[in-house]
């Protein structure tokens, strides 16, 4: 089996599908090693393993509203498009969305994915419980008043394997979009918290070149003020790709044309899902208030970094409480890189990147490109001694472990 991008073939020995929780129970209670995979988005061997991968879409796909309609019960394997459609028929909404529809709710959870916005959390954050089968093949069910909640809801895979999820609801809400062109780099340096606060959700694309910016993206309440023009940028007058050259045929309407919020928080559509994506991704996370200075670091950067990039996308994230989210209480900025499918150069020039972005306090995306030798991970996260406690505790023989996270977590395992 390979990744979502192609870049990576995974190491696993053997391959289930489990029907039922009960199946997924045995297989890991009686694995040596095993990890789960979703849509398979990753970009490095995070999910990896040279045991027995589980796949978990064959198990039941639910979508249970609870009766107060406050929270939904999922399946950890669905994807949030298919959340989304179902939610969106019975009338209820999530309070975010990443980019694309496709991933897999459980996978993105896991690894502190997001969608955008200076008052919207991490998909992490709609979590208020969640089933998990342990190391030793014990299905257990954590919520806010079980102390190692906050350790197991962006547990990167070291905690167990997600079978189901509650997530906090809201009823269904309108959006509309617009994209800016060619806002200054020296407005947005100037102002980028008020730029990014202007809307809903707000996304910079860029590769760092020039005086410019090309693309503003604003996400809007429907029953927010009409989107302005800023600091000289003006409105597309026709719907646009974040690549320049790209059709805009999959991406979500444009336009102030308002629509559902599963129809315009991703940037593409719910019915276009790509099989594979020939890029790579990297993504680092820094606190919010070092936004302008942390992006003039990387234009210094830009005359290496433009050859390799399709893209970069720059956006807001509101903080949560997650031990090891890489928005633990610190309100922040994404800065996404979207590379062109040639890994050895983009591995080559990271650690650059990465010393680049140190001075800010940067911390990677779990799923996503990185070196983690770059990284002192008990000073980036200060529940991090705790988490690896935890692990130990929890995995003494590191069933749920692979070469990437034993060099994040160290090497504690036991026989």
């Amino acid at each position: 089996m390979k990744n979502w991008a192609g870049n990576l073939e995974y190491s696993s020995a053997e391959v289930h599908s489990p029907t039922s929780v009960e199946e997924l129970q045995e297989l890991v209670a009686n694995a040596s090693r095993i990890k789960a995979l979703g849509s398979r988005h990753s970009f490095n061997t995070v999910a990896d393993t040279d045991g027995t991968h589980i796949l978990l879409d064959a198990l039941p796909q639910e979508v249970v509203l609870n009766k107060d309609k406050s929270t939904v019960k999922v399946s950890g394997g669905i994807s949030y498009g298919a959340l989304g459609r179902a939610l969106e028929e019975q009338g209820y909404a999530i309070h975010n969305l990443a980019s694309l529809p496709h991933i897999s709710v459980a996978g993105a959870i896991q690894t502190g994915t997001h969608g955008s916005g200076v008052n919207n959390p991490s998909l992490a954050a709609a979590v208020v419980g969640v089933d998990l089968v342990r190391a030793s093949g014990e299905l257990v069910t954590l919520t806010a008043d079980d102390d190692e909640f906050l350790a197991s809801v962006v547990g990167v895979g070291a905690l167990g394997i997600v079978t189901g999820l509650e997530l906090a609801v809201r009823p269904s809400f309108d959006v509309r979009q617009r994209v800016l062109t060619n806002l200054t780099w020296e407005g947005a340096l100037a102002n980028f918290q008020t730029i990014a606060s202007s809307a809903y959700s707000v996304s910079f694309f860029t590769n760092y070149t020039g005086d410019t910016i090309p693309q503003v993206w604003l996400k809007a309440l429907d029953t927010e003020a009409p989107l302005p023009d800023l600091f000289g940028a003006t409105a597309a007058t026709s719907a646009l790709h974040p690549l320049p050259d790209m059709s805009a045929e999959n991406c979500t309407e444009q336009l102030d044309v308002a629509g559902k919020w599963l129809d315009r928080l991703p940037h593409f559509r719910h019915e276009f899902t790509p099989s594979n994506g020939e890029e790579l991704q990297s993504e680092f996370l820094l606190p919010l208030d070092q936004a302008p200075a942390a992006l003039q670091a990387v234009r210094g950067l830009a005359d290496k970094l433009a050859p390799l990039l399709f893209i970069s996308e720059v956006r807001t994230v509101a903080e949560d409480e997650f031990w090891l989210s890489p928005f633990y209480r610190q309100q922040s900025v994404a800065l996404h890189f979207t590379w062109k499918p040639l890994q050895p150069e983009v591995e080559a020039v990271l650690p650059e990147l990465e010393a680049a972005l140190r001075p800010f306090g940067a911390r990677p995306h779990w799923g996503k490109l990185f070196t983690p030798s770059e990284y002192d991970f008990a000073a980036l996260y200060p529940r991090f001694e705790d988490f690896r406690s935890l692990v130990q505790a929890n995995d003494p023989t590191g069933k749920f472990r692979n070469a990437l996270l034993d060099s994040v977590l160290g090497v504690t395992v036991t026989s």
